[in-house]
């Protein structure tokens, strides 16, 4: 389904004009830390003419028909596009955490590495990740990596994503 361009859009947001919306599916977590799970999304990118979108996720873990168990993460955000093609991402977690992460926007896919983390003191110890997202038969796919409790960087998060 193709997105209006709001007329107030800036132009160093042009590549991550997709994003806009609201977005919802399932995904699946796995980490060797914990026990893998099946989760539902919404993820919701407004903006208001700066160079830059607000960016809101909450999500839910499933069982295995889909029903909700329980309330799982949340976290809100800045994506800021200080020139086109390149973004910064300033997120905050429920769990405690806070990054700071850099990349580049093209063509219908985002990616971006962690260039600093802190958390608080009962937060679990997040060293590092690795972020794609892709705009794929009009549908958002993304994949979240991460470094973190002595592991190496590796699959954490992945998801599917339709505009709602």
């Amino acid at each position: 389904m193709p997105i209006e361009l709001p007329p107030n859009l800036h132009l160093n947001c042009a590549p991550v004009v997709w994003l806009l919306g609201t977005w919802r599916g399932n995904g699946h977590g796995d980490y060797p830390t914990i026990d893998g799970f099946s989760f539902a999304q919404e993820i919701t990118f407004q903006q208001d003419g700066r160079p830059f979108f607000h960016y809101f996720a909450k999500s839910w873990i499933v069982d295995e028909s889909g029903e909700k168990v329980r309330d799982a993460a949340q976290e809100t955000g800045f994506l800021r596009c200080p020139e086109r093609g390149k973004v910064e991402l300033l997120l905050s977690h429920s769990s405690g955490v806070s990054e700071v992460w850099y990349g580049n926007a093209d063509d219908g896919k985002i990616e971006m590495r962690t260039a600093g983390v802190s958390f608080t003191e009962t937060a679990k110890e997040i060293t590092g990740g690795h972020r794609l997202y892709g705009n794929v038969d009009g549908d958002l796919l993304y994949a979240y990596d991460m470094e973190a409790m002595g592991q190496e960087l590796q699959p954490h998060l992945w998801a599917r994503l339709q505009r709602a």
